[in-house]
């Protein structure tokens, strides 16, 4: 597998010769300058991969080319907004870049409570509380029916929790669901913004009435139209799974699962449609079995993140060790072995020792990061 890392640009703080020096070969990066739905120029694209070739890297996948809400809930503007896609994808094809994951989340990508939990060894990891977030959407969102989506422990949990939840709390859950885990990577509520959940409110107006079919269908157009662009330029795109892989705030989710993933490849038959295996988002979802998802969808597999978590007997969430957790990375780097060229990169490594004194992005710390993929080397090396 090919060893690779998600970067953030020229801007990152975590430097290429950093990376070369720990080993990586490829970079997941992408043109996070540019506004979503707007064309990535050729010009654009042959700079940052110059850039990084002559660090000595290569850029292995793009994460990602963002798709418009607009497509997602096929507003009017549909239509040009793909075309654009297509241009900036050809673009991409005529680069010599061949792998761009994307994901069709509407709204909110992924979602934690707390960016800072921490744990009995002293780091501190991402973490999804099931009645903080269940209180944010009945207590400060406000949306309409939002008691009806969960059981009635949650509820009288959550009743609880607004007796003494404090205003700096509430702020929190607000900065971290809308603003933190969404802003750093194309988000459509930016730091700094002074309402955030009124906008928030206008942006799932945008879904009313769009049920899980009706955004499959969404989905299915938007595929029709760009795989045979990807086809043609010989460009791999491979959806990332939603995160966490169940539904919330009343939005459908499509990725969830070995019926939903097997739809999508089904719904334009193409090995050009392929995932990206995120084995952390997949093993979030208790009714998932990550490898047995792995075994099934390997051969259309174009990316794949190794991250693992676990489950807690409440339904929270919690970001697991890469040894550990639902996701059994040495199984799923078994099944991978005959894909050699698939890229992979570990994800949402824990902060620990001097990360916590630097300004990482949510979930993408230097040294935490750095003892992941040390520990995925090994078992690499040792299982292949």
């Amino acid at each position: 597998m090919e060893k690779t890392w998600r970067w953030f640009g020229k801007k990152d703080i975590i430097s290429l010769s950093d990376l070369k020096q720990i080993g990586v070969t490829g970079i997941v990066t992408a043109l996070h300058h540019i506004p979503t739905g707007e064309i990535w120029p050729e010009e654009e694209i042959l700079d940052l991969k110059r850039y990084i070739e002559d660090a000595g890297l290569r850029w292995s996948v793009v994460e990602s080319l963002p798709v418009s809400e607009s497509i997602k809930f096929a507003g009017r503007d549909r239509d040009q907004l793909i075309e654009n896609y297509k241009i900036s994808l050809a673009n991409l094809g005529k680069c010599g870049i061949r792998t761009v994951c994307y994901n069709f989340m509407p709204v909110i990508d992924w979602i934690r409570t707390d960016l800072k939990r921490k744990q009995a060894n002293g780091t501190y990891t991402l973490y999804f509380d099931k009645v903080r977030f269940a209180y944010f959407d009945i207590y400060i969102l406000e949306r309409e029916n939002a008691t009806a989506d969960y059981d009635d422990e949650i509820i009288h949990q959550v009743r609880e929790l607004d007796k003494t939840i404090t205003p700096q709390e509430k702020d929190e859950l607000i900065d971290v669901i809308i603003v933190k885990t969404q802003g750093f990577i194309n988000g459509n509520v930016r730091e700094g913004e002074q309402h955030p959940v009124a906008v928030f409110k206008r942006l799932l107006a945008n879904y009313k009435g769009i049920d899980k079919q009706q955004l499959r269908e969404n989905l299915k157009y938007f595929l029709e139209r760009v795989i045979p662009t990807a086809q043609e330029h010989d460009v791999n795109l491979c959806i990332h799974p939603d995160d966490p892989p169940f539904a919330v705030l009343g939005l459908p989710r499509i990725v969830t699962d070995e019926e939903d993933i097997d739809w999508l490849l089904k719904a334009v038959d193409n090995p050009h449609n392929g995932l990206t295996f995120c084995a952390g988002s997949l093993g979030s979802g208790i009714h998932n079995d990550v490898p047995v998802l792995a075994r099934k969808f390997a051969p259309r597999t174009h990316f794949v993140h190794l991250r693992s978590t676990d489950v807690l007997p409440n339904g929270d969430f919690i970001e697991a060790s890469h040894l550990a957790g639902r996701a059994n990375l040495p199984e799923l780097i078994r099944i991978f072995k005959p894909y050699p060229d698939i890229p992979m990169r570990v994800d949402h490594g824990p902060l620990m020792l001097s990360d916590l004194d630097k300004k990482y992005n949510p979930g993408y710390s230097f040294l935490g990061r750095m003892n992941a993929f040390a520990e995925v080397s090994g078992m690499i090396a040792v299982l292949t």
